[in-house]
């Protein structure tokens, strides 16, 4: 394995990959670019030298230091332009067919030592592996958009994944500026396996008539304590890419299932509809807000259980990713065992679900 990363190759420069690269040729280390569309590496590039010029204008770096970083930006015409790269990451559209295809060209192209990633927000990790000559090289490097500033990174280790390839994902992360956090290769991760049915179970009680958008998204800053609610949030990420990251969850079982008006919404490529909010009645903002915590504690419950990611790491992606001041680990915490179990315990049941054996542990999550 080698010591450190000095060449990073992308495949792939729509927002995510456009992102990475701004985000790493930054950091001082050279990036290759490589698209099936040539004018999508020149738009990235200039995406790129935008935002560094916008950090001019507001003194955050240097015009010597955006010149720099500009210069270590490289556009490559075939893949073959990727060879030397020393960690290749895949930032293409979420196809399992187009992933795997790309990466069993790869493994004809690279070098056994490159380490290899995929930015996939909800496939598996490990399937994809399945197509490189090297999987144990192969890892899961989750960014959360914008890629350019937020500061989390999603470590899936695979079934294959090496632990040194972890180590060095670890260290390409920290090296440029990211809080990464470690996880299983399950469905959603550590982030979305939460975050979706967060603004899942949103959408449900539209559908059950119980609240409109602008009363959950103004109740949800109370109960997670959300920079801005999920309706919100979903038509920054747009309904119709949360839709299919709701969809790709399906695997665990009907309480992932999409809300009926998600699915209209996301599958007409809608926006939400918000409008002003009037006066909650206690009733109402106390059954809001038990509906919004259920969506996350639940979730979080059950991937503590398949040891997904450690509460910690849960937390500060929380924080760090979402934004939500209150993060689910230190809030379940805080409220304690008998408040949570009473919080999850009707979904419990409508679903047919296990009790989470972590339930037991709440009053001592970030603790024990």
């Amino acid at each position: 394995m080698m010591s450190e990363i000095g060449t990073v190759g992308i495949v792939g420069t729509g927002t995510m990959g456009t992102g990475i690269a701004t985000n790493v040729a930054a950091h001082g280390i050279a990036v290759r670019l490589y698209d099936a569309r040539p004018e999508a590496v020149r738009a990235a590039i200039d995406q790129a030298k935008a935002f560094w010029a916008k950090s001019v204008e507001r003194g955050r770096t240097t015009a010597a230091q955006a010149e720099a970083a500009a210069g270590r930006l490289t556009a490559v015409d075939t893949l073959g332009g990727l060879a030397d790269s020393d960690l290749l990451i895949e930032a293409i559209f979420e196809d399992f067919a187009l992933k795997a295809k790309l990466f069993e060209e790869l493994s004809g192209l690279l070098p056994e030592r490159t380490l290899v990633a995929t930015n996939t927000s909800c496939l598996r990790v490990s399937e994809l592996a399945r197509h490189m000559k090297k999987p144990d090289r192969f890892l899961g490097l989750h960014y959360f958009s914008p890629a350019q500033i937020n500061p989390i990174v999603e470590v899936v280790r695979g079934e294959a994944t090496a632990p040194a390839t972890v180590e060095a994902g670890l260290a390409f992360c920290r090296a440029t500026g990211k809080k990464p956090i470690t996880c299983k290769d399950a469905y959603g991760f550590a982030i979305n396996r939460f975050f979706c049915p967060y603004t899942n179970e949103a959408c449900r009680l539209l559908d059950e008539g119980l609240a409109t958008t602008a009363e959950v998204d103004a109740v949800a800053e109370e109960a997670v304590g959300a920079a801005a609610g999920p309706f919100r949030v979903q038509n920054l990420i747009k309904p119709r890419i949360n839709l299919h990251a709701i969809q790709n969850l399906a695997p665990l079982g009907p309480f992932y299932a999409p809300a009926r008006s998600l699915v209209e919404v996301g599958e007409a490529d809608r926006m939400w509809e918000i409008g002003q909010v009037g006066e909650i009645p206690p009733e109402r903002r106390a059954l809001i807000r038990d509906r919004i915590r259920l969506g996350v504690f639940l979730a979080v419950l059950q991937e503590l259980d398949e040891e997904v990611a450690s509460p910690a790491d849960i937390d500060t992606g929380a924080r760090e990713a979402l934004r939500f001041t209150k993060p689910p680990c230190a809030l379940m915490d805080e409220l304690g065992r008998a408040e949570v179990e009473r919080i999850v315990a009707p979904a419990i049941a409508r679903y047919g679900l296990k009790r989470p054996a972590a339930l037991d542990r709440v009053g001592r999550l970030l603790s024990g």
